[in-house]
């Protein structure tokens, strides 16, 4: 007789999938505006069956006044994104809940560089095998980050590829939709010569550069997770978990402040993700138009010195792959850069006007 075989045997067990379920529910639901989110019409059972419907259902206009005196031309803006090998680090320290973070950060970063502000984020989760407090953690990180970016948390997937991963392995990619007035989008279009360059502090190493910092830390440093740095003041695994900032709130005070459509003041946005301030910067500057950013016109964290020295990588290589301290920038009309800095002062991050735009061929030049 042969074997008989189930789910189970296969590598996928459904009572820890119900498990998993029941154990998310309440990091999505502290994310969810009652006024936008609908709810399923009917709710999770015992176990977290009966979680939902097929898709989610978020109310554009739960205040039709509210709504069409912001929006007469609301456009959709739509961004996806992982958070790489920093996924490695969190294993390797058996800390979880904070990767999330870095997940939604990496989606509405981008997507607030168009003006937009993010409205809903899904998930999607693959390991192994079904780890109900493992995935419980990486949930609740990014529902600690959509709360952070006011945005609700809607969805997800789990999957469970026993053949794809070894143990221990695990990846995640991130969804984000928002919207944008037409008339409000920035684009970069309006980017002039003598334009401000404002850069807004990061949190560290955010989740760039990742490979690179594996090499340089664990295989040619030899060093643990566990291992204390004095020059950072913490171990390793907390230097290089710290999670990315989120701009949504400090973008969006200033946005509300001098408004697009109506002042002109702020011509671009860009997030300072891999490739640094050279390549992102230069991804929003129109023809003819180029940037300098001054060195020194910041601080820099600690944790690049130290990387640079550890691993002996060039300058010109630091500023191509991290972002050496500026976690996005905001290029303006000059006359409000000291106003703008302020104002993101008060909105919670430190900023520096950090360059100017002047003309040439598009580009970011380090001087």
């Amino acid at each position: 007789m042969s074997e008989q075989w189930d789910y189970k045997k296969a590598g996928l067990d459904l009572g820890k999938y119900e498990q998993t379920i029941a154990g998310i529910q309440h990091h999505l639901a502290r994310t969810q505006d009652r006024t936008r989110v609908i709810p399923p019409p009917f709710p999770p059972r015992k176990g977290g069956k009966g979680v939902g419907g097929f898709a989610s259902l978020f109310d554009l206009d739960p205040n039709a006044w509210l709504f069409s005196r912001k929006y007469k031309h609301p456009v959709l803006v739509t961004c996806t994104d992982g958070v790489g090998s920093k996924l490695k680090v969190a294993a390797l320290a058996g800390k979880y809940d904070t990767v999330g973070i870095d997940l939604v950060a990496m989606s509405v970063n981008d997507l607030i560089c168009t003006g937009g502000e993010p409205l809903v984020f899904l998930d999607y989760i693959a390991m192994p095998a079904d780890d109900p407090p493992t995935t419980e953690q990486l949930v609740k990180g990014i529902a600690d980050g959509c709360v952070e970016a006011d945005c609700s948390l809607v969805g997800g997937e789990t999957a469970i590829l026993p053949d794809f991963y070894r143990p221990g392995d695990f990846d995640m990619a991130g969804f984000c939709t928002g919207v944008v007035e037409r008339t409000g989008v920035i684009d970069g279009t309006r980017i002039e010569v003598g334009d401000a360059v404002i850069g807004l502090a990061a949190s560290g190493l955010h989740s760039n550069g990742y490979s690179l910092v594996r090499k340089i830390v664990f295989e040619a440093a030899g060093l643990t997770v566990a291992d204390h740095v004095p020059e950072l003041g913490k171990t390793v695994g907390e230097e290089l978990l710290t999670p990315t900032r989120i701009y949504v709130k400090p973008v969006k005070s200033i946005l509300a402040h001098y408004p697009v459509k109506r002042m002109g003041v702020i011509h671009g946005l860009a997030n300072v993700t891999g490739g640094g301030l050279p390549d992102n910067v230069a991804r929003i500057l129109p023809p003819g138009k180029r940037v300098v950013v001054r060195r020194g016109s910041w601080p820099v964290p600690p944790v690049f010195g130290w990387l640079q020295r550890l691993g002996n990588v060039a300058d010109a290589e630091m500023f191509r792959v991290f972002n050496m301290g500026v976690g996005f920038a905001v290029v303006a009309a000059p006359f409000f850069a000291n106003s703008l800095v302020e104002q993101l002062g008060k909105a919670g991050v430190p900023a520096w006007v950090i360059g100017e735009v002047t003309p040439g061929e598009p580009g970011v030049e380090v001087v």
